[in-house]
């Protein structure tokens, strides 16, 4: 009996695309931290973050501006792990990107299976992270080995990217930081630009 060509087996469902809108600033992190206690912002996570970042056996990430990574999260012992992928920079104004992330249920086992497929690791990125909600946004200060501290503001959208920027400009402004001073390199990008200096 001959297979169905219908509906069934037509073009595969395309996800529902998602945008990370990020502002990201250098700053001292105690100092936003008394910032954001003045202003009442709530801390609503505390985490350790270890990134694997994948080089691919088809394209070059560093040349389509694109990253792939899988990301171990340690709060109070426990570490869970996430795979995630980021597309180009949307924007000159922002760290907007096209972002899609799952969880896995073991991060040795995710990492066997990309190396097997021909990924290399590039790099392995660890911070501190302390997360606060300040409005719809997440404020994160986050201190990284080998690079610096930063803060960033984030919130996701799937729609217009303009507005939720502006509001992450408005969220720095509340703390006393200048978002003329946004840096759009990747931590994982100033932390191979370090190592080949």
């Amino acid at each position: 009996m001959a297979r169905s060509t219908g509906a069934f087996f037509s073009d595969p469902v395309q996800p529902h695309s998602m945008y990370e809108v990020e502002v990201k600033v250098p700053a001292d992190i105690e100092a936003v931290a008394e910032r954001l206690d003045e202003l009442g912002a709530e801390q609503v996570d505390t985490v350790i973050q270890t990134d694997t970042y994948y080089d691919a056996p088809h394209r070059d990430f560093a040349e389509t501006d694109e990253a792939f990574r899988v990301r171990r999260e340690t709060r109070k012992g426990e570490t869970n792990a996430k795979v995630t992928y980021k597309g180009p920079l949307l924007e000159a104004e922002s760290k907007s990107r096209e972002e899609f992330e799952t969880g896995v249920e073991d991060g040795d086992d995710i990492d066997a299976i990309v190396q097997h497929l021909g990924f290399e690791p590039a790099a392995t990125v660890r911070k501190n992270r302390r997360v606060y909600e300040v409005r719809e946004y997440d404020v994160t200060l986050d201190a990284v080995d080998d690079v610096g501290e930063f803060v960033e503001v984030e919130r996701e959208t799937d729609g217009d990217i303009e507005p939720v920027r502006e509001g992450a400009y408005e969220v720095l402004q509340d703390l006393s930081l200048d978002p003329s001073d946004q840096q759009r390199t990747s931590y994982l990008g100033m932390l191979l630009s370090d190592a080949n200096e």
